[in-house]
């Protein structure tokens, strides 16, 4: 009797964590290269042992067969990368936000490597990155992304995995819906680029000895930097509003 309650706790665990640790392993910020893979394991590890005795009686029997098994771990494996890629595509918003904004001051070609999404993007898109990042943690939302994860356990109960038609569907808008956002943040900047380069087209006209490219960059680049300070806390205050409903949505969906 003691080993098939062992047994059945052990099995139990890991399922668990086969949801909540690839969760862990995707969601911004817990996921960043610069975190150990040792301390996400640990923490993968000791989010799941707090939660498991409370999903416990949701927990199935194992299956008899292998086959069964394997099954049933990835798909709790699937639906944790799932939450763990809605939330990088939520952050995927101020990625596409600070594309548009260094193209539109001319400094697209100034890259960097980008801790946040580990690739290589433009100051801006670094500098807007990590401040959401920040502001993620330091507004407690990250305790949000956990909630997220164990509100799941009553929207897709572990061995009830419902196909992934629902699962594409949600994502492909969350990519829709995050390139839309991105597009809005930076619409200030297009307005200003748009009048920029209408007048830099007028000026060319009138003065043809002009040299327009070393001339006006300096002053594109600081009306940009301007309009940046300007808006930057309304486009983080709204970028936040969009994170957190993303995860929201994940929960009660």
């Amino acid at each position: 009797m003691l080993n098939e309650l062992l047994t059945l706790n052990v099995f139990g665990f890991f399922l668990v964590f086969a949801r909540v640790g690839t969760a862990i392993m995707f969601l911004p910020g817990f996921s960043a290269n610069f975190i150990s893979v040792r301390v996400r394991l640990a923490l993968g590890l000791s989010i799941s042992f707090a939660l498991f005795p409370f999903i416990l009686p949701l927990i199935p029997k194992a299956p008899d067969s292998p086959s069964g098994v394997v099954l049933l771990v990835a798909a709790e494996a699937f639906i944790g990368a799932f939450l763990g890629a809605m939330g990088r595509v939520a952050m995927g918003a101020i990625q596409t936000a600070g594309t548009l904004i260094a193209m539109f001051a001319s400094l697209a070609n100034a890259l960097i490597q980008d801790a946040i999404t580990e690739q290589q993007s433009s100051v801006i898109s670094g500098f807007l990155g990590t401040l959401a990042l920040v502001l993620i943690f330091v507004t407690n939302m990250h305790h949000l992304m956990l909630e997220t994860v164990v509100d799941t356990y009553a929207v897709f109960p572990p061995g009830r995995f419902e196909g992934f038609g629902d699962f594409a569907l949600m994502f492909a808008r969350g990519v829709g819906n995050s390139f839309a956002l991105g597009l809005q943040l930076s619409a200030p900047f297009v307005i200003v680029a748009v009048v920029y380069y209408v007048g830099l087209g007028l000026l060319g006209r009138l003065m043809p000895a002009l040299p327009l490219f070393f001339f006006m960059m300096p002053v594109q680049i600081t009306v940009q930097f301007m309009v940046l300070m300007a808006a930057l806390s309304g486009m983080m205050m709204v970028f936040l509003t969009h994170f957190q409903e993303t995860m929201l949505v994940l929960s009660n969906s």
